[in-house]
């Protein structure tokens, strides 16, 4: 696959080892996904179905011989006093875009992060039902074409592959578009056409991270595991994803774990 080792301080690992996790997992999911499939729903209401469950333990055993603690959308409940000192774990959203998984439009990916002092220092971003993986190593981002069908990855290319448009492209969520976020997409001056898509799930920052979109504004409410994985491939595709309000990259692992609104581009 990607035959190269990422290392930061005494931690290693085979790059390609944390893509064959998200790729087990994405496996896992899309037997669910092609399935009729039961849902609940948590107390916050947002939607849940066997495929989290699954996804999240798949993910959670891969990881576990890293000796490294793990922050999960499913695993959520860690005290911010027992956390607070972490200074390298992971993050990780067993899948993204539930509602789009729901939906089945196929609009879903699998996000594993490794955060290093608040900061995504790596990511895999993995969307099964398109074949579309995105990944970090020490310097770059890539986006390459993975099936559930051959551990083999093809089409690998550096982050960003695309330049110089003739229009100006805005991505912004296709579940989540709200008041301020229309707002804020009508008030951007630029001399180019603008040219709107909607996309779900944590693709949006990585359309910025290719450069097939110039912009994605999100003023409205995440959780730090939606976008942290998409956020290592963005700063390492040399973009931003920068809190709304004060211009600076987002942080992670908070007392509260909700994103503020924020800008990539």
């Amino acid at each position: 696959m990607y035959n190269k080792i990422f290392r930061i301080n005494d931690l290693e690992f085979k790059i390609d080892d944390i893509l064959n996790i998200a790729w087990q997992a994405g496996k896992e999911i899309m037997e669910i996904y092609n399935k009729d499939f039961e849902i609940e729903y948590k107390d916050d209401k947002s939607p849940l179905t066997q495929a989290d469950k699954n996804s999240h333990e798949i993910i959670k055993k891969g990881l576990n011989k890293y000796n490294l603690p793990l922050l999960s959308e499913e695993g959520k409940s860690i005290p911010y006093e027992q956390r607070k000192n972490w200074d390298l774990f992971w993050m990780i959203d067993p899948i993204d875009g539930t509602k789009e998984f729901i939906k089945k439009n196929d609009e879903f990916t699998i996000n594993i992060a490794l955060i290093k002092n608040n900061t995504p220092i790596f990511g895999v971003v993995y969307a099964p039902a398109i074949d579309e993986i995105y990944f970090t190593d020490n310097q770059y981002s890539y986006k390459a074409t993975l099936t559930i069908d051959n551990l083999e990855l093809q089409n690998i290319k550096k982050l960003p592959f695309l330049k110089n448009k003739d229009k100006f492209v805005i991505v912004a969520s296709k579940s989540h578009l709200n008041d301020e976020t229309k707002e804020f997409i009508e008030n951007i001056e630029i001399d180019k056409q603008k040219e709107f898509i909607s996309k779900g799930s944590s693709l949006k920052l990585c359309m910025v991270a290719t450069g097939i979109a110039d912009i994605y504004p999100r003023l409205a409410p995440t959780m730090e595991w939606d976008t942290a994985a998409a956020d290592a491939v963005v700063r390492k595709s040399e973009k931003v994803c920068y809190n709304f309000k004060n211009k600076k990259p987002l942080v992670y692992n908070k007392e509260s774990l909700l994103n503020t609104w924020f800008v990539v581009e």
